[in-house]
């Protein structure tokens, strides 16, 4: 009896241990939110390396720039990959949101674009040019706009101007105030529009041929991972953020964008 007892304990300990090591090599699932280029596409390069460490990750595709960030917020995805810093300051300002970046990956460039003229002194007094209606890529349209002559921003327009802040406008442009991702669809309704380096990219134009004026690779706008507050530490998470910063993903961006996606790391 005492015999069937031990062989039956024995039985016992090593179904939990059996068991406890299934659990620890099960994979954990990682939700994370997306823009469909580069960022969904970066992401699918990585899947199997994060595999390997034990991470299962799942890419969520999002076109617009709110949803992803409210996803985040309310828990429906672990993190996501879309947006560049100061975007995110003014969105968790504005929201109340608890959102903190994990580590910036890449620039894309802003680019001027254009379906009627190839150089900005072919812009006509009077031309329309559309431009993002989000505070901070607003601003940095204009920016680049006054970088290259076009106009003159008061000096409290800071990284948020709006047309209000333009204190001289030569050529007496117009200014249409767009979605981000609507702008690729309306280069036939105005003479250029200055456009997000990932909706030109989905819009399969190339920033570095494409472009009539482009920012330079030392911009700011740095794009990041972002997760919640308090969740940084979080070994998925962790585990992600490495395996974006690569060799393997700084040569893929370099070969697939040709300059359109600038590596930081």
């Amino acid at each position: 009896m005492r015999k069937m007892l031990f062989v039956l304990f024995v039985t016992m300990c090593c179904f939990i241990a059996v068991s406890g090591c299934n659990k620890k090599s099960k994979a954990e699932t990682l939700r994370v939110g997306a823009t469909p280029v580069p960022h969904a596409e970066i992401l699918n390069l990585i899947k199997d390396d994060l595999k390997k460490s034990g991470v299962d990750l799942e890419i969520i595709e999002f076109t617009d720039y709110i949803t992803p960030n409210i996803a985040l917020d309310d828990g429906q995805i672990d993190a996501n990959f879309f947006q560049h810093q100061p975007y995110l300051d003014t969105f968790v300002r504005d929201r109340g949101m608890k959102l903190v970046s994990l580590a910036g990956i890449h620039i894309e460039p802003l680019g001027l674009y254009s379906n009627k003229i190839k150089s900005i002194t072919e812009l006509q007094e009077g031309a329309v040019l559309a431009i993002p209606n989000d505070p901070t890529n607003e601003g940095r349209a204009l920016l680049l706009l006054q970088s290259n002559g076009l106009i003159m921003l008061s000096d409290d327009a800071g990284l948020e101007g709006t047309p209000k802040n333009i204190v001289d406008n030569p050529q007496k442009i117009l200014f249409r105030e767009l979605d981000a991702a609507q702008l690729p669809r309306v280069l036939n309704d105005v003479d250029a529009a200055v456009i997000n380096g990932n909706f030109a990219m989905e819009a399969k134009l190339n920033p570095m041929q494409d472009a009539i004026i482009l920012e330079g690779a030392d911009s700011p706008y740095v794009n990041i991972i972002t997760v919640r507050t308090g969740a940084e530490n979080d070994p998925r998470l962790q585990a992600l953020a490495n395996a974006l910063k690569t060799e393997k993903v700084k040569q893929f961006i370099a070969d697939k964008y040709n300059g359109g996606v600038v590596a930081v790391f």
